[in-house]
């Protein structure tokens, strides 16, 4: 069956009243797409034999596959809870003999047969099962249990339907890159390779900010010949990650309202399953109302874990990516809990924003809140997440559309990047808060008093200078923050310990560098850091020099160090961080300043972000930024 918007996406149905339209939801899929991809992650052998490939599976005799999976199952719960979706309709092609069921699980995973048909000698045979999508409010799921005995069997292309709710919707696919060359032209002929889910969508457009492009490579000229006239290939400066992605917003939603097109946006270093197109684009379809649909993050180097399932964001703490209570986080989706049963996202979770790795934003919902802010990097996502709840549009995270995206627990903190979390967290918060100065200052303080004492000067002098720009109001925004990350670059350089280094750099007789392991976390952190800053006042240290890994890096442990070499979160380098009682004192002096400039001025700041949000996110101010007559 063919994929929609074009003839292939959408087949019609017969009834009384003539024709209707059905959309493909997902599709069954019994293997992934790379051999980096686990297969139990579409499909479980529970026993016997059977041999899998991506469309279809063959079961020896006594054997039994199911698709209880994280991308196997149908979150039914999510479709009952956003959509007006009443049943799911599931076609299969059988060969052989056995059985195919529909199961069904509510929220305690309790499963139960929603539909089966026993088939005897089928030769390409076609068959149909039906769910009701009417048990699933808080929770649960609907797979397929295939089962033989004593014949062989074979199931394959199979489909999940339901109705077209908005025949002729176009989807534009968006990707944003700068200097990740491979990892793009990975990631779009994962698309060209997939001509079903690729007819999903309308245009794909890259958006290329970097100084080694796409088009130099002669690949680029294969994947643009699959890709067609659906490829559209733009080439700008470097705005970052929101001025390429809100670029793709800007081109999807130009001219005629009735021509506009939702975006799918997607990051270019993703390991992609072009079965998240299908799925994410499918479920925005029949929404009842517009609401952003976002795919889930599996980790990259470890493929079987999930990032997070539903998370939201305190601004005022600086804080990012917590689970919404119940939703799992790093979890083994090839694990089993402990009634034996697979670890799948059962109860369901709703989210209060999605990352961008791979987001589906609708027209409509631009067209009502603007474009995102001109943040460079990092909450811009998050920004416009909690801005489009306060317009009433929901954000809905779906498992079983996923993508393999670089591990966060891989990245260290200490990075240029991290001076944009920091202000872009600060002007999230004068916009979705009520910017209370006592919290935010409380949080500033234990954030800078911690770098300090464990001899992150760079990452202090970051913080400080995120603070400084931020005061200095909205203006800092309208080169698109393109000057900001050369000025944080030019400035973390002067530190020494921001700069990661080969293994083969360390310093000192090996002999003398022994790993220093941390004891347990302090009883009293307020205690344990003035012991900390009184050693370094005294010039005192427990250890004068050690090897700390990375997982041990605590404040509270790498302070008691004279030198610490901390390995990178990456594991790919270290860090050496040394003691300077000078550099920490004037660190400290310039964040007293620096901190009570904001109790006096912070009010007023967060007011005039409130007052030119409508400019900062206006198509004419995009224009503006991209040097384009609108």
């Amino acid at each position: 069956m063919p994929l929609h918007p074009d003839a292939e996406h959408a087949e019609p149905e017969s009834t009384a009243d003539g024709l209707r339209s059905r959309l493909v939801a997902q599709r069954g899929l019994f293997f992934g797409p790379s051999a980096r991809v686990p297969e139990d992650l579409y499909s479980v052998v529970d026993k016997g034999a059977a041999r899998r490939e991506r469309t279809r599976v063959t079961l020896e005799p006594n054997t039994r596959v199911s698709t209880n999976t994280y991308f196997g199952r149908l979150h039914a719960t999510y479709w009952q809870r956003w959509t007006d979706v009443r049943e799911i309709e599931v076609q299969a092609v059988v060969s052989g003999t056995g059985r195919v069921r529909l199961m069904a699980s509510d929220t305690n995973k309790v499963w139960r047969i929603v539909e089966a048909q026993e088939v005897q000698d089928a030769d390409e045979r076609t068959i149909q099962l039906t769910g009701p999508v009417d048990r699933f409010i808080d929770g649960g799921g609907m797979w397929l249990e295939l089962t033989t005995e004593t014949g062989q069997l074979t199931v394959s292309d199979v489909r999940w339907t339901v109705p077209d709710a908005r025949p002729g919707l176009r989807t534009d696919v968006v990707i944003c890159t700068y200097n990740r060359v491979e990892d793009c032209l990975n990631t779009l002929a994962a698309m060209a390779s997939d001509p079903q889910a690729l007819s999903c969508v309308g245009a794909v457009q890259v958006v290329d900010q970097g100084s080694d492009p796409l088009e130099s490579r002669p690949r680029f000229a294969e994947i643009a010949e699959a890709l067609g006239e659906r490829l559209r290939y733009v080439r700008q400066p470097n705005l970052g990650g929101a001025g390429g992605f809100t670029r793709g917003l800007f081109d999807a939603t130009k001219g005629d309202p009735e021509d506009h097109a939702d975006v799918l946006l997607m990051d270019d270093d993703v390991l992609l399953d072009p079965e998240i197109i299908v799925r994410l684009t499918a479920f925005a379809a029949n929404t009842r109302h517009p609401t952003i649909v976002g795919g889930q993050m599996l980790n990259l180097l470890h493929p079987a874990h999930l990032h997070i399932s539903a998370e939201y964001a305190d601004p005022e703490l600086l804080q990012v990516g917590m689970p919404v209570p119940g939703a799992l986080r790093e979890a083994y989706l090839l694990g089993i809990d402990e009634r034996q049963l697979p670890i799948n996202q059962e109860r369901r979770v709703d989210t209060e924003y999605n990352g961008w790795w791979s987001c589906l934003i609708p027209a409509e919902i631009v067209r009502t809140i603007g474009y995102p802010l001109p943040l460079f990097f990092q909450w811009d996502d998050i920004e416009y997440g909690y801005r489009a709840r306060s317009h009433g549009f929901p954000t809905v995270a779906l498992p079983g559309a996923g993508v393999w995206h670089a591990d966060f627990g891989w990245k260290d903190w200490d990075e240029w990047h991290r001076y944009f979390n920091m202000r872009n967290g600060l002007i999230t918060a004068a916009l979705h808060t009520d910017f209370s100065i006592r919290r935010i200052t409380r949080r500033l303080g234990q954030l800078l008093s911690q770098y300090v004492i464990s001899m992150q000067y760079g990452l202090s002098a970051t913080l400080l200078q995120a603070v400084e720009d931020f005061l200095d109001g909205p203006e800092i925004l309208r080169d698109g923050s393109a000057a900001a990350a050369a000025e944080i670059r030019r400035i973390r350089a002067q530190y020494e310990e921001t700069a990661m280094r080969p293994v083969s750099e360390v310093p000192d007789d090996f002999r003398e560098l022994q790993v220093i392991r941390a004891a347990n976390p302090p009883g009293s952190e307020r205690l344990t850091w003035i012991k900390r800053a009184a050693y370094l006042l005294t010039d005192r240290s427990v250890h004068r020099t050690g090897f700390v890994p990375a997982g041990d890096a605590h404040w509270w442990h790498v302070s008691t160090f004279e030198r610490a070499v901390v390995t990178d979160m990456s594991e790919q380098g270290i860090r050496v961080r040394t003691r300077d009682k000078e550099l920490a004192l004037q660190l400290t002096k310039r964040a007293a300043r620096t901190f009570r400039r904001f109790v006096k001025e912070g009010p007023t700041a967060a007011r005039r972000y409130r007052a030119e949000m409508g400019n900062l996110t206006s198509r004419a101010n995009w224009a503006r930024l991209y040097g384009l007559d609108d």
